[in-house]
């Protein structure tokens, strides 16, 4: 019997609203299989970046302290975590922040609220995965 190696995609969800984080990490976990943390503020999510070096970070703009905007800025000028691709979940989207968070090197943004059931899928599609992988 041969072995086949299969690398589970790890998330950082970063959201201030505890019941986003739950939502989020039991959508990713349940529709993907992906391993997720969470982080509650900025300054924690860019520790745990740091720390796990995820696959991909889902990012709150809207957060007390520091927002997800300058929190995407300190995790680009970060050589351990430049390199680690974000989306944001944001819950006031139009076309013009659409250009300019692609602008930035953001790979895309997830209106909140976010229909759960489609959220991996988004994720997916976004970073170009396959679900199944």
């Amino acid at each position: 019997m041969r072995l086949v190696a299969v690398t589970t995609k790890r998330i950082l969800v970063v959201d201030n609203e505890q019941y986003i984080q739950e939502v989020a990490k039991i959508c990713l976990e349940t529709m993907a299989s992906w391993e997720v943390i969470t982080a509650s503020s900025a300054n924690e999510g860019i520790n745990q970046a740091e720390v796990w070096q995820p696959d991909a970070i889902l990012l709150d703009v809207m957060m007390p302290d520091m927002d997800g905007i300058a929190a995407f800025e300190k995790l680009q000028t970060n050589p351990l975590t430049k390199a680690i691709p974000v989306i944001l979940l944001t819950a006031k989207i139009q076309a013009s922040d659409r250009r300019r968070y692609a602008q930035m090197g953001i790979k895309t943004a997830i209106a909140k609220p976010f229909n759960p059931l489609e959220l991996a899928n988004q994720v997916a599609t976004a970073l170009g995965w396959n679900l199944n992988t």
